[in-house]
């Protein structure tokens, strides 16, 4: 069983959704892949993890810098999502990273020579924990807003949130 509940951002609707105990999805309600993860036995209900999760994003969308260690998050992804996921999860608030320089790493972690930075972008676009697992501060290698399941607008607003500004509008 799955649970879901909604929440209010400064920046329109998002659905949560739970095991029960971890925060497993936080899709904005125009976002490509929305509720992608989610299993067809849902319920709506109210949970100690939804209030959690309230918390740390009121506190995120007020300009505050929470922690991603301080929720218990459990994505559902195939294990190189997973590991994408887990660089995401690394990136400074306030700081971006290139979908080419997670590539490179997750290459440098596998053994491999390189990684197609096509197949990081799939990637960080089916992040099913969005905001909390920071998709938004990946951009395209010339520094550009590119590639955002939210849309760039979306993506811009939260770049801005957090006085981001190693990036470019193209």
């Amino acid at each position: 069983m799955e649970y879901i509940w909604k929440y209010e951002s400064p920046m329109g609707e998002m659905t949560m959704a739970s095991d029960g105990k971890n925060l497993t999805g936080l899709w904005f309600e125009s976002q490509k892949y929305f509720a992608a993860t989610l299993s067809e036995d849902t319920e709506e209900k109210n949970l100690p993890i939804f209030e959690k999760t309230k918390e740390w994003l009121n506190r995120y969308f007020q300009g505050e810098k929470p922690e991603i260690c301080e929720m218990p998050l459990a994505p559902k992804g195939s294990e190189f999502r997973m590991a994408v996921w887990k660089i995401l999860s690394e990136i400074p608030y306030g700081e971006v990273i290139t979908y080419g320089e997670i590539a490179k790493q997750i290459a440098r972690e596998r053994g491999k020579e390189r990684m197609s930075a096509q197949a990081v972008g799939g990637a960080v676009g089916h992040n099913p924990i969005s905001v909390i697992i920071p998709c938004h501060r990946v951009v395209g290698s010339d520094g550009s807003l590119t590639g955002y399941a939210g849309g760039i607008e979306l993506k811009k607003k939260l770049l801005e949130l957090e006085g981001c500004l190693r990036y470019t509008e193209k």
